[in-house]
């Protein structure tokens, strides 16, 4: 499991494997979820099942399935070549990830060989909800805007519809993933997760308003 899985995130996976959750299955809910809306779909994994199901039956799959993109977060650039070109021919976005850490060097070439955006990390650390956002974010994101034409992404640590909306005025787009799984653990009727997306919908929309 890769290190940078804070412990939300890490239970959430434990407790799939404990209920014989694989590839597979989310491949069919994919394909189920794919007929009700319009919205891309990406599918965030390790690299170990992509590699263990074989990456051209992988990206096959996930076209048929319809699936939009990849995010793999222990995936480098470097290693990469295979599954891009796989994913290229099926047309799906791989998309990299690029820590506030990242050398000039770096950053030009995950911008090159992202497609679709470019995910960027807020923080140096693991994932999981925080009660702020790291003073240097929009540093960073001006940093990246400077040099990539791709649209910019942010995740790690985006935990309430403010921060959503702070983050919406410097950056493409907002990614969130630990809260809504507390959000699920909370509550398995799904109702927390729709008042809390709602919420974030919300504030994104008076961003754009604003």
């Amino acid at each position: 499991m890769p290190g940078a899985d804070g412990v939300t995130i890490q239970a959430a996976s434990f407790r799939a494997l404990q209920n014989g959750v694989t590839p597979r299955i989310c491949l069919e809910v994919a394909s189920e979820l794919s007929k009700k809306v319009d919205v891309p779909l990406i599918f965030m994994t390790y690299y170990n099942p992509v590699f263990s199901y074989g990456l051209e039956g992988f990206c096959k799959a996930c076209a048929g399935s319809g699936v939009d993109g990849l995010i793999i977060p222990d995936l480098i650039p470097e290693e990469g070549s295979d599954i891009e070109a796989s994913a290229r021919k099926q047309g799906i976005d791989l998309i990299y990830l690029l820590p506030p850490t990242s050398t000039e060097k770096r950053l030009r070439l995950v911008a090159e060989r992202s497609r679709g955006f470019v995910y960027l990390v807020s923080v140096t650390g693991i994932t999981g909800a925080r009660d702020r956002l790291p003073a240097d974010l929009e540093a960073f994101v001006s940093r990246v805007r400077k040099q990539v034409k791709k649209p910019l992404c942010v995740g790690f640590g985006i935990s309430t519809p403010e921060q959503a909306a702070q983050v919406a005025g410097i950056a493409d787009g907002v990614i969130v993933g630990s809260r809504i799984i507390q959000c699920l653990e909370d509550d398995e009727s799904l109702a927390e997760v729709a008042n809390f997306t709602g919420e974030l919908r919300r504030a994104l929309d008076r961003t754009d308003a604003s």
